[in-house]
């Protein structure tokens, strides 16, 4: 595994890990210049070149790289992971995204705005925020959900408490943002930042006291159908798989995040101990689902 910061090119700290779930048992430390694929370019198969790399740079992260695509670059090549990018067409209008949705996805999207609703008296109230002035209301509002999220209590993803970029962003017409209210209290919240004519699923969060009526997933399906109407030709559900991509998206793009590394001996002996680790662990996983080792090991916990 590796992890590296937000961006879309820049050096950032990173590290090949052997993990198993949460639990890291080895980090091999990589300062790693990473180069991020946009949407648009994963769709055409023409991305960003290379940047040339510092004298302490061990390699680059390259994230989103289309799987059709091999980069013409020397060095150590490690495929960390392989996903389908998701996006919505939003040229094709909301009628015809809606009759793509598989028809468990429609009835499942109406079904949870009923529920949400009915717990609020009857309504929807999702409020939507665009101009600068606006962001500086909807900042607040948001951190107090952002807390108390798992993206941003495990994963440090949440949004972010500064305000100031992202009210430059709406000043220059890059950003557009949501808030699902239950009463007087947000309890989801939507940032999105544009990059020419995508916007992105850059921040989102609910509070996971409401979960049972699904309020991440009511305020998605309400920006969708506002952003048809909207300047913006896709919405890019960014890197990453999930079932509400999956769910919801019109399309994707199979990529890969493919570490290259310089040739040392210290980058071929991280590479070597965590690709094998990682096979190690799709074999132990393939055993661990053999109906004969899932009897014994309920026998041995009976014991």
């Amino acid at each position: 595994m590796v992890d590296a910061g937000r961006g879309t090119r820049g050096v950032s700290a990173s590290a090949l890990k052997l993990q198993v779930g949460a639990r890291t048992l080895m980090s091999f430390p990589r300062q790693l210049r990473r180069v991020a694929w946009s949407l648009e370019q994963a769709l055409t198969g023409a991305g960003p070149s290379l940047p040339a790399l510092d004298a302490a740079d061990d390699g680059y992260l390259v994230t989103s790289l289309p799987e059709t695509v091999t980069l013409d670059a020397p060095g150590l090549r490690f495929v960390r992971q392989r996903y389908t990018r998701y996006y919505v067409d939003l040229a094709g209008g909301r009628e015809a995204w809606l009759a793509a949705l598989s028809g468990q996805a429609r009835s499942g999207l109406k079904r949870k705005a009923r529920k949400l609703a009915a717990a609020n008296g009857g309504t929807l109230d999702v409020r939507r925020y665009r101009s600068p002035e606006e962001m500086a209301v909807f900042h607040p509002l948001a951190r107090a959900v952002s807390v108390t999220t798992y993206q941003e209590r495990l994963l440090g993803s949440g949004l972010p408490g500064d305000a100031d970029a992202l009210i430059a962003a709406a000043g220059e017409d890059r950003a557009r943002a949501w808030l699902l209210f239950l009463g007087d209290a947000p309890i989801a919240y939507l940032w999105c930042g544009a990059d020419r004519e995508t916007l992105r699923y850059d921040y989102v969060g609910h509070d996971p006291t409401h979960q049972a009526l699904s309020p991440g997933s009511v305020l998605m399906a309400e920006a969708l159908g506002d952003l048809f109407t909207d300047r913006f030709r896709w919405f890019d559900f960014t890197e990453g798989e999930g079932q509400h991509k999956r769910g919801l998206a019109s399309g994707g793009v199979a990529c890969r995040d493919e570490l290259l590394l310089r040739p040392t001996i210290a980058n071929r002996v991280a590479v070597a101990a965590v690709g094998g680790f990682d096979a190690a662990m799709v074999v132990a996983k393939r055993w661990s689902e053999a109906p004969a080792l899932k009897r014994f090991a309920q026998h041995v916990r009976r014991a």
